[in-house]
């Protein structure tokens, strides 16, 4: 059977770079697709998949791309919720051919945001860009839940945050891990008065800071290597992205000195 964590921020490919740089957690499609095509190829029938979700969502569309690897999948999908699915997350739980909730796990929808600059008509633009993405959200969750998409709206313009119990009844999840089949029906209202804390809110950086993250590690980087072939007389660039990078760096330094 094959296993695959999904937890902290939901990011592209390329922020993921950079959260692995710190040591940060994340997930994005590119980490998914490596464990869904890590197989035989011998096999006629593939394996069964679970996947553990603990994370407060992230980036939309990378989330997007993750539930439809998982959706595609020829095997069985079963998601365990462990601590939260919120936002993004909740979205990819939706791929799970059977999802289940710890009983202290929450699950979060909301509908999309974004941080948004320009004049009127960017904003009104934006608003539009915004409302499809909410309808291409909700198809993931009508055809888990069978839910009519005005009361999925409704809830994700509510911020709705589910216990496990919760998000059961509205056909969020199929089961609550580790309760018996015998449980008594009156448990259902254990989790009504359970507490439900602000959106989880993201730091992920936008990807115009990431690239200027990249360059900056690349140039110091390469001042190094300019510097060792100063400090030798007898290493001269060898390319001529070198010695353009040599002239780049030695004229920056040049202006920041003046």
């Amino acid at each position: 059977m094959k296993k695959m964590t999904i937890n902290g921020d939901i990011v592209d490919d390329d922020t993921a770079w950079m959260y692995n740089f710190f040591g940060m957690s994340c997930t994005s499609p590119k980490r998914v697709r490596d464990v869904l095509q890590n197989s035989d190829d011998d096999e006629t029938i593939p394996e069964d998949l679970t996947v553990d979700i603990s994370s407060g969502g992230g980036d939309v569309f990378a989330g997007s791309e993750i539930y439809t690897l998982l959706r595609n999948y020829e095997g069985k999908v079963v998601v365990n919720v462990y601590g939260m699915a919120a936002s993004a997350a909740s979205v990819i739980a939706m791929a799970g051919d059977e999802v289940n909730m710890s009983p202290t796990a929450q699950m979060m929808i909301h509908k999309a945001w974004s941080v948004n600059q320009g004049n009127a008509d960017d904003h009104k633009h934006e608003a539009k860009v915004l409302d499809s993405i909410d309808q291409s959200i909700v198809n993931a969750y009508s055809d888990k839940t069978g839910l009519k998409r005005d009361d999925i709206l409704q809830m994700m313009q509510n911020e709705t945050w589910m216990t496990a119990q919760e998000a059961v009844d509205k056909g969020f999840a199929n089961g609550i891990m580790f309760h018996n089949d015998d449980d008594d029906e009156d448990d259902t209202d254990d989790h009504e008065d359970a507490l439900q804390v602000a959106a989880a809110t993201h730091s992920i950086p936008k990807k115009d800071a990431v690239k200027k993250f990249i360059m900056l590690l690349h140039s110091d980087k390469a001042k190094e290597t300019v510097k060792k072939q100063q400090n030798n007389s007898q290493n001269k660039p060898t390319s001529l992205y070198d010695k353009k990078l040599a002239l780049l760096l030695n004229k920056n330094i040049t202006e920041k000195e003046n």
